[in-house]
This record gives structure tokens, C-alpha cells and sequence, in this order.
């Protein structure tokens, strides 16, 4: 295991350089929405009325269907064209329709749903506890992932288990000096024979203290990665986790300046393109802080919520709450005790549903 701390150059780039180097070097572009532009459309617009739309001012469907008088768009096309104020309704209906979100029938969602538990048993990326690793189908890439909760919810010991994968290496960026290397050597103790004896000589930390060092880890790993994938060397880097993001992202953010939240925003974008590049998973920790009367989002009653705001839970793929439960629900071995894991919110599976596990003697372990 190698634990390092970033180089500092003499010639220090801007934070915005960092942030275009990264999204460049990902070959993708992240938007808030996909605007649909009308030559786009499939089945196409009659090219005619585009052009007459275009001429008007009106490109997108955004500026079609949000317009408040159609009547009033209708009358600025040249009367040339011979389009009835009906027929250009319904061609408005036609741009709604393209423009929708597929209908998706039910049968076809529980195939997709049956689809992704067997795709779990394939998979080689788990936290071992087979009820947590189905909330969200495993936590194989590309996707990005909020781990969060109080501190003893077992949110690191779970990412140390996750670190277990073949084959693999991972990027531990550590942001604030906690990283035990003797606890992940205990917990390969444990295990015995379960994992590979090479696990830390494939687990690198990095040190980072500021966003801007996080930054230029994740362009250093990306120019690695690229070398790598031209040579075709392995192991490759498949997990990247951060813990934590919260001091990292927290001070910047202030209820009289939105500067702090477009930097989260940006940040969690450029993950989610590095993510899909590389084909990796990204593990963002999250701290709680507390919240009153309660969490109306958990399912168990706790007036604890994931830090940094409630927007930053929307730019993950999901969001993984670990709590550790009352001792009246451990039992009486005092090594052992009891969590469970929420889905808070996923794009990538069913949101609101929850399982139980224990830690005992620093390993997770079903009920």
C-alpha cells in the first residue's frame, strides 16, 4: 500500500483550468437538460415549418411548448407557409410527444428488475452482505455513489470491504488523516482465505485537504489510466472513494453566495464523466448533521440527515444511508452490533428500501 501526498508545482494551474482538463480529458460534456433542437427530431418536422420556427426565434421544443400563447407564435409565421392554426396544434402535440419521456410497461420494468438480481451474483464488486449489496444491484461501474451517515454507522468499514474486488486497484483519497492501514490489515486477518494478499499493494491514499488537490489526483489517475488502457497494463483502477467529501465541499457553501454550491456542482459532474470514461465506481462519503423534527426521507424515524445540503443528494447515482441501531435491538454479544443500510434516493434502483446487518469484531456479517 502505498499513502502519498500530491506533488506541488511550482506553476499552480487555476481551479478552472483543473476543472477543464478533467472534463476534456473525459470526452463528454454534462448538462443539466438535453434541449432538443427540432432538426434532431425522429420521425423529422416538416423542414418548412422548422425553418419558418427558426426564422421566428423559436429553435428548441423548450421554446415551443413553454410559450404561454401559441396563437401568438402561430401569427409571426409567414403566411407562405399554408399552415392552418389547427394543423400547427397539432404539430405542437407531435413536438410534445417526441419530446416525452418512453413509456415503459410494467411487465418490461419487473424483466429490467429480475434482470438486475441476477446480474448481482456476477458481479465482483460487493460489500459481501448479500441483503445491502441488492439495495442498489451491486456496486459494479460506472456509477457514483453517496455513502452517508453518522460517524460509527460503519460507512468506511463497508468501503474497506468494497476494496476486496481482483484485479483491481483502488484510489483512497483520504481528507483528513484518519485512514487506519492497521485496521484494513486487521480485517484481512480476519477474513482468512476470502481475499487476495496483494489487497494492499493494490490500495493507494492519497492525502487531500482541499478540492483542488482532489483535482489533480483525478487528472493525474486520468493520464494513468490512459497510458494504461493504450499499453493495456493492469491491475487497472476500477473504485475511487473519497472520505470525506464533506470538508472538502462544506465550508464553501453559504446561504448568501451561490459560488460554493455551482463548485459542488461542477465537481459532482465531472465525476459522474470521469465515472463513465473509465468505467469506474466513485464512492463519496458523506458526514450528517441534524435535522428537526425529523428525516421524513429515512425510512426508520432519525433526526439525522446527509450533510451538504439537500441538493447534493440528487447528484449522485444514489444515496446509501448506514445508521447504527439502538443497543435494545443488538444483541448481548458486546463485539456485535447492529445497522442498517437505506436507499435514500437511486436512479439505479428501487429508492426507500432498507436491510439490516451487523459488525462483529470489525467485519460485516448478514443477519
Amino acid at each position: 500500500m502505498t499513502r502519498r501526498l500530491p506533488e506541488k508545482t511550482i506553476e499552480r494551474r487555476t481551479l478552472a483550468d483543473r476543472r477543464t482538463s478533467l472534463t476534456c480529458g473525459c470526452a463528454c460534456a454534462v448538462s443539466i437538460r438535453k434541449v432538443l433542437y427540432f432538426e434532431n427530431f425522429s420521425p423529422p418536422l416538416q423542414p418548412e415549418l422548422v425553418q419558418a420556427l427558426k426564422d421566428a426565434g423559436i429553435r428548441t421544443d423548450t421554446d415551443l411548448l413553454l410559450n404561454n400563447d401559441s396563437a401568438e407564435i402561430f401569427r409571426r409565421l409567414p403566411p407562405e407557409l399554408g399552415i392552418s392554426l389547427l394543423d400547427f396544434r397539432r404539430a405542437i402535440a407531435k413536438v410534445a410527444e417526441l419530446a416525452s419521456a418512453t413509456l415503459v410497461n410494467g411487465d418490461k420494468l419487473l424483466e429490467q428488475e429480475n434482470k438486475r438480481q441476477e446480474d448481482i451474483f456476477g458481479d465482483d464488486m460487493l460489500l459481501g452482505v448479500p441483503e445491502v449489496d441488492a439495495l442498489l444491484g451491486g456496486f459494479s461501474p460506472p456509477r457514483v455513489v453517496e455513502v452517508s451517515g453518522d460517524k460509527g454507522s460503519g460507512k468506511t468499514l463497508a468501503l474497506r470491504h468494497l476494496s476486496r474486488a481482483d484485479d483491481s486497484s483502488v484510489l483512497w483519497i483520504d481528507s483528513s488523516g484518519e485512514f487506519s492501514p492497521e485496521r484494513v490489515s486487521h480485517m484481512m486477518e480476519q477474513l482468512g482465505d476470502e481475499v487476495s494478499p496483494a489487497i494492499l499493494e493494490r490500495l493507494q491514499v492519497s492525502l487531500a485537504f482541499d478540492i483542488e488537490v482532489v483535482h489533480e489526483l483525478l487528472e493525474s489517475l486520468r493520464q494513468t489510466m490512459s497510458s494504461r488502457e493504450a499499453s493495456n497494463q493492469s491491475p487497472h483502477t476500477r473504485l475511487v472513494v473519497i472520505d470525506s467529501i464533506t470538508p472538502l465541499l462544506g465550508p464553501m457553501l453559504s446561504a448568501t453566495s451561490s459560488q460554493g454550491h455551482a463548485v459542488m456542482t461542477t465537481f459532482m459532474r465531472q465525476l459522474r464523466a470521469f465515472a463513465d470514461s473509465f468505467s469506474l465506481t466513485v464512492i463519496v462519503i458523506n458526514t450528517a448533521t441534524k435535522i428537526l423534527p425529523r428525516n421524513s426521507e429515512a425510512v426508520f424515524e432519525t433526526a439525522r440527515k446527509p450533510a451538504l445540503g439537500p441538493s447534493f443528494t440528487f447528484m449522485a447515482d444514489a444515496t446509501l444511508w448506514l445508521s447504527h441501531r439502538p443497543e435494545a435491538e443488538s444483541e448481548e454479544d458486546q463485539e456485535t452490533t447492529v445497522h442498517v443500510a437505506e436507499v435514500l434516493r437511486s436512479r439505479i434502483s428501487r429508492s426507500k428500501t432498507w436491510a439490516r446487518f451487523k459488525v462483529r469484531r470489525g467485519l460485516l456479517v448478514s443477519m
